[in-house]
């Protein structure tokens, strides 16, 4: 599983800003993603992933980063990443914001 896998399809994209749109919000500019996205996200993508390989390969100590366009975690698939990294193989993950 390379990590590109786990990047959301054209459909999945446009999803969002749509929704964004309705909302009158940018990508960069969102708080959070939209629950239809994040449903089929989750379904089409996190749920068929084996993850392992990727826990696998961070380093056994010091910090790792998902590095994120958006501002809020929250209104990025990668934090649903993380959020699946660390229920199901317990790393601890700790969003940074900037001030």
């Amino acid at each position: 599983m390379s990590t590109t896998e786990l990047a959301p399809t054209t459909e999945l994209r446009q999803l969002q800003y749509a929704a964004d749109d309705r909302h009158g919000v940018g990508k960069r500019s969102r708080r959070e993603l939209a629950a239809e996205y994040v449903r089929r996200y989750t379904a089409e993508i996190l749920d068929r992933a084996d993850l392992t390989p990727i826990v696998s390969a961070l380093p056994r100590s010091g910090p790792t980063a998902l590095l994120c366009v958006e501002r809020d975690p929250e209104a990025c698939h990668r934090s649903l990443i993380a959020q699946r990294v660390s229920e199901r193989h317990r790393v601890a993950i700790d969003h940074l914001r900037p001030l």
